[in-house]
């Protein structure tokens, strides 16, 4: 008998009911104010991990709970609105869906509902990154930067620098020169930042069974540099832009629930320490548990979006008021350039309500349902994912607050496979880049739901952060730190057992 099948068999029964008790605990100890208390007996009860693997749970097929697209596998199956909003909404959406695929252009320009790209930017519309709302991926083969970018970030250099981080006035420091991110592209007549530079070391992991698997080791930097040298401090850090079904749902989820499941200081010793983020909402300045973004540096949905008009495409927002997007006093010629802000429309260059179509399109992404979730493999897969204790970090389920900001979303049992916390993940994904409470080795556990539909949606199966993986097997060896346990459980597996786990990721 494998490890694996030793923990499915004794161990696995035991972690499963122990994470069952501590989920009742922290359902408890969380008070949502949202819910009675039958309500919070039927959310303890609904959220707790199964220890039966012989079928599928209930509503396990609808993922997204009622907004679920009912749409077959398609290319298109990330961009569906949530089954359940209404038509007036449906109307918000393509509205919102329009403004998302919108290609700005610079300024001045006839067109001056569009203008006001850049001057430096990484892409010219929302869909350029996010392309049919899917996964990113490097720059390999015929495949262009634009998914993907450099975030730049150094430490504190003085007291009132660390200050300001201390107080989460910012999350991270921009390079003196180049800002927060590498720009790639510039509008006319003006030089782009820099180029993205990777080369890639292959090293060999041999697993049970005979078999082997490649990773590859990414190494960065910057070429073609414009505007002088990156400060000797700064770090690069690779992302590829996120999926973006469930949005709305992970706004959705009870900020205690969240909470709850944080154990920073591992006091429970199962390994496991994971940190809620902090992060300020753009509009009131409050601190907020962060949730989305690698880092889970932004509260909401709508900072995140603000966040990605003014630093992916250089187009001002009233949540993020930057005209000349990331640029800055040492790059002069871009702030001699021409806005997009139009006083007729409003005092920024996406007034609302573009943010506001933009945010509401973005919460109402459906989710699209499981596949296959009856068959016997993928139910042995998901019995090895549980044994395993994936699911401390990929926590299966949750039920959305009651007094969630759209019906839609209210009260729905939903199936992301995150806990939405950070964790430290080990040297091997390590960028060295500290955001807010972030370390340079934690990463937010990023929900699984769609993942399975990468390839179809998105053309592609790059995994993690930065692409580096090459498919879900490659992604799992990546894993160290906190879930380097999971990790050789995975490889210590047999192989039929890997694979049935490989099909349950695949069925999400």
């Amino acid at each position: 008998m494998t490890r694996i099948r030793a923990i499915s068999a004794g161990l696995g029964a035991f972690l499963i009911t122990s994470l069952a008790a501590s989920v009742l605990l922290a359902g408890e100890a969380a008070e949502r104010s949202d819910l009675t208390p039958k309500d919070k007996a039927r959310v303890a009860s609904v959220t707790r991990p199964t220890e039966d693997f012989s079928k599928a749970e209930g509503f396990e097929l609808m993922q997204g709970g009622a907004g679920t697209s009912p749409r077959g596998v398609s290319a298109d199956s990330f961009s569906d609105f949530s089954a359940n909003i209404t038509f007036a909404e449906e109307e918000e959406f393509k509205l919102g869906n329009a403004l998302f695929r919108k290609l700005w252009v610079s300024s001045p320009s006839s067109t001056q509902a569009s203008d006001g790209l850049g001057p430096l930017f990484n892409a010219r519309a929302c869909q350029s990154c996010h392309l049919k709302d899917g996964r990113g991926h490097p720059p390999e083969g015929d495949r262009d930067h634009t998914s993907m970018f450099f975030r730049l970030a150094r430490p504190a250099a003085t007291t009132e620098e660390q200050a300001k981080l201390d107080r989460l006035d910012a999350a991270s420091l921009p390079d003196p020169v180049y800002g927060g991110q590498l720009q790639d592209q510039a509008i006319p007549g003006m030089a782009a930042e820099g180029r993205m530079a990777i080369t890639y070391v292959e090293q060999t992991v041999n697993l049970s069974g005979g078999e082997t698997v490649t990773l590859r080791r990414p190494s960065y930097s910057v070429s073609d540099l414009n505007y002088g040298p990156l400060d000797p401090t700064t770090t690069l850090s690779p992302r590829i832009a996120n999926p973006m079904i469930g949005l709305g749902l992970i706004e959705a989820i009870p900020e205690e629930d969240i909470r709850a499941l944080a154990d920073p200081d591992d006091l429970d010793g199962d390994g496991i320490s994971g940190k809620a983020q902090r992060a300020r909402d753009h509009r009131t300045g409050e601190i907020k548990l962060g949730r989305f973004g690698w880092k889970a540096q932004n509260a909401s949905v709508r900072d995140q979006s603000s966040s990605a008009f003014a630093g992916d495409i250089g187009i001002s927002t009233p949540d993020d008021i930057r005209h000349f997007g990331d640029c800055t006093e040492k790059q002069t010629a871009c702030f001699e350039a021409a806005t997009g802000v139009q006083p007729r429309l409003g005092d920024t260059e996406a007034p609302d309500p573009v943010l506001e179509l933009v945010t509401f399109y973005a919460k109402n992404l459906a989710v699209p349902k499981r596949r296959d979730v009856d068959d016997a493999q993928v139910l042995r897969g998901k019995e090895i994912f549980y044994a395993s204790d994936c699911i401390a970090c990929h926590r299966p389920k949750f039920v959305t607050s009651r007094k969630a900001e759209n019906k839609a979303q209210a009260f729905q049992l939903i199936w992301p496979y995150s806990d939405f916390l950070l964790h430290d993940m080990g040297e091997g994904l390590a960028d060295g880049q500290a955001v807010g409470d972030a370390t340079g080795r934690e990463w937010r556990t990023p929900p699984l739901w769609g993942i399975g539909l990468t390839q179809v949606v998105s053309g592609h199966s790059f995994f993690l952060h930065d692409g580096r993986a090459r498919n879900l097997t490659e992604a799992i060896l990546w894993h160290g730190g906190e879930a380097e346990a999971a990790r050789k459980a995975f490889a210590a597996a047999n192989p039929e057992d890997r694979k049935a786990l490989i099909t349950f990721l695949e069925s999400l």
